[in-house]
């Protein structure tokens, strides 16, 4: 049975106002959404605000370059402040120094040390306990790192005292990256090569050392000077890896202290 025009008029007026109502509904959905987020977000800015990251300055005979501490670490954190704060570094050499891997440093027994002497086991008498917070923190380059003793004298992996290196490492291919992880679990089943797609796109782009990862602390990252990383590790060395020519921290400062205020740690 055909419907009359006037029934058909006032059948495309409620069709009508029926998808008017669908399209209201939809766009108070979308500005849910984004009050939802808001409310979402803003605690997880105002926490980030609370909670500021020191930043250490080095000043070294190749250049300046600064450092940002994640308080996700609290103890290697507040170990290396503490350093900082006391002179620690002061006139120390970047004494071991790998092309395409990495820089390390904190040794004191670097300060005004003999030409040609091996370095690397000197520091305080205590070590700090790990915190490796992966797949957040990881050796990506730049990445600050404690360094340690093997895990043949070393099962907890807890850190030295004073020493610590920078990553500078290599970018790596998806593939290489698979076979990496492949390699380490055939090695050892119980414990593969930790690995999500954030930090495989990181190391491909960025690159790093990516075999470190999950067996040392990563407390920290260069946030300005990566060109003087770069500078440091191309400099030639002898055959224990120390630079021929010294690279000298000539001091080292907190940038920011009022974050150590805000952080309860002045």
């Amino acid at each position: 049975m055909r419907k009359c025009k006037s029934q058909q008029k006032t059948d495309i007026h409620i069709i009508s106002d029926v998808l008017w109502g669908c399209h209201k509904l939809i766009k108070t959905m979308h500005l849910f959404q984004k009050l939802l987020l808001v409310c979402l977000l803003c605690p997880l800015q105002l926490l980030a605000k609370e909670e500021p990251r020191v930043r250490v300055r080095f000043e070294t005979s190749l250049g300046k370059f600064t450092v940002e501490l994640y308080n996700e670490t609290p103890k290697n954190r507040d170990n290396f402040i503490s350093l900082v704060r006391n002179g620690y570094f002061k006139q120390t050499l970047f004494h071991r120094v790998i092309r395409d891997f990495m820089i390390q440093g904190g040794d004191p027994d670097s300060r005004n040390a003999a030409p040609g002497q091996r370095l690397g086991e000197g520091g305080p008498n205590y070590t700090v306990p790990a915190e490796i917070c992966l797949p957040r923190y990881f050796h990506k380059r730049g990445a600050l790192a404690a360094a340690r003793e093997s895990d043949d004298v070393n099962p907890l992996h807890e850190g030295s005292g004073s020493q610590f290196y920078i990553v500078w490492g290599k970018t790596y291919s998806n593939e290489k990256l698979m076979e990496m992880m492949f390699n380490a679990s055939r090695r050892n089943p119980a414990k593969p090569m930790p690995m999500t797609p954030e930090m495989m796109m990181t190391y491909e782009k960025l690159g790093g050392t990516p075999w470190l990862d999950g067996n040392y602390t990563v407390f920290g990252q260069v946030v300005k000077g990566l060109d003087v990383i770069e500078k440091i590790q191309q400099v030639p060395t002898d055959k224990n890896d120390r630079p021929l020519t010294d690279v000298i921290v000539r001091r080292t400062y907190i940038l920011n202290p009022k974050a150590l205020k805000r952080l309860g740690l002045q």
